[in-house]
């Protein structure tokens, strides 16, 4: 199984301000991202972060911090895509580490492009032949497109949960893709 998540800010005291989080601090805004990630995510699942893993200012006690983080979760496979906040040295942390993730999950021998990116996207590659692309780095800040095949994977948008595969795939089953860029004239042209 798939999950995916988005800007936790563990160790950001200040995210709780500005996006209005229930915490009185950031230990149990940590703890409480934790706990929702181990209840959900089995050890053999994957994990996928787009971005923003944790903020402190000094590099000893970040990449101390990030470490202590990784280990708290229970899940073998955790990768990151590298957010705004992010540091490219706690990429040793974790499986995998990158700017940018072309995912293909084969389930019930449906094949599933996901296109995965910190950053929200208007057209990627394949969103014209029905590939989804998660983001995160809005926190809920922009209106979810039934139009488009993406949406934001950020805590603030999902109680601080991670979103599954078959939740993610749910979401993209009420939505009407409509193509903005040159490829909606070639859809209704039928070349």
């Amino acid at each position: 199984m798939y999950w995916f998540f988005s800007d936790p800010h563990f160790g950001h005291g200040n995210v709780i301000r500005y996006n209005n989080r229930p915490f009185r601090d950031s230990n149990e805004m940590d703890d409480c991202i934790i706990q929702n990630i181990n209840d959900a995510v089995s050890e053999k699942d994957e994990l996928w972060c787009l971005g923003d893993w944790c903020f402190t200012r000094e590099r000893s006690q970040y990449e101390w911090y990030a470490k202590m983080l990784r280990d708290r979760i229970k899940c073998r496979r955790v990768h990151l895509i590298f957010g705004n906040h992010d540091k490219p040295y706690i990429g040793k942390f974790l499986t995998s580490a990158s700017d940018y993730k072309v995912l293909r999950v084969s389930e019930n021998g449906e094949k599933q492009k996901i296109i995965l990116c910190h950053y929200p996207f208007l057209v990627w590659d394949g969103s014209h032949h029905s590939s989804w692309h998660l983001h995160g780095h809005c926190h809920g800040s922009l209106r979810d497109d039934p139009a488009s095949l993406s949406f934001d994977c950020g805590v603030d948008c999902w109680d601080y949960k991670p979103v599954s595969y078959d939740m993610v795939k749910a979401k993209m089953s009420k939505k009407k893709y409509k193509a903005i860029d040159h490829h909606g004239a070639r859809e209704h042209e039928g070349a």
